[in-house]
């Protein structure tokens, strides 16, 4: 087979940014050749070539000449920042424009093993009574009706959605809203969700989580508004 025939850029960059989800994004774990990348994937070095200048440009990679190729960013650019700044607005847009149609997806399509799952998940964040806990667990289970959904597009953008919860800051505040809101109240709309999934009512899911991530919003910003204006004072 020559390298036009197994030319295909995009398959390259799917293959290797499924690699480097297994690889540390330290800036120094040095990646395979081009030429044993293209053998392994089974696709031409142009092509591998090409998905490599994309990953660079994305800061996923970098590369110096005559050492190779590493994964992550470039060790003279970590300056302390992060990937993004997180914004509790756009992630709440986000999530109230998202999470309610997944959760009627979810309603048409979950299996009694996902709902089984969602239940396992649910409980163990009713049973958790630390703040990092509960953010491990309620990931799960929004993410476990995610997943019910049954659409891999959604189910990546939730993913890069809900890894805001790593950022400290943004863990920290949601923790003081959950506390505001009252634990007991997002406990209440979780199970009213859970139920309305168990029986496929995708109306009463979709409402279910939109009620659920309102109440969320709100405490947040009234949260923020009050420190703000504190700050001012």
């Amino acid at each position: 087979m020559t390298d036009a025939e197994r030319d295909n850029s995009s398959l390259a960059l799917e293959r290797l940014r499924g690699m480097l989800r297994d690889i540390p994004a330290t800036g120094d774990t040095r990646l395979p050749t081009e030429r044993q990348l293209a053998g392994t994937l089974g696709i031409s070095r142009r092509s591998v070539r090409r998905a490599l200048e994309v990953l660079e440009a994305e800061g996923l990679v970098w590369r110096r000449q005559g050492a190779g190729t590493f994964a992550g960013p470039r060790p003279d650019t970590l300056s302390g920042t992060t990937a993004f700044e997180v914004n509790f607005s756009e992630i709440m847009e986000v999530r109230l424009r998202l999470e309610p149609q997944l959760a009627q997806l979810a309603a048409l399509r979950a299996s009694a093993a996902d709902i089984a799952r969602m239940e396992d998940a649910l409980t163990r964040l009713e049973g958790t009574h630390d703040a990092d806990g509960r953010e491990l667990w309620d990931s799960a289970f929004h993410r476990e009706i995610a997943r019910a959904a049954g659409n891999r597009f959604f189910l990546t953008i939730f993913d890069s959605m809900d890894r805001a919860r790593h950022d400290d800051a943004w863990r920290a505040l949601r923790e003081r809203a959950r506390n505001r809101a009252n634990l007991a109240q997002t406990t209440r709309q979780h199970r009213a969700l859970l139920d309305a999934i168990a029986a496929h009512d995708p109306i009463r899911a979709g409402q279910a989580m939109r009620a659920h991530l309102m109440t969320l919003h709100d405490s947040i910003l009234r949260l923020t508004s009050l420190e703000e204006l504190e700050d001012a004072s």
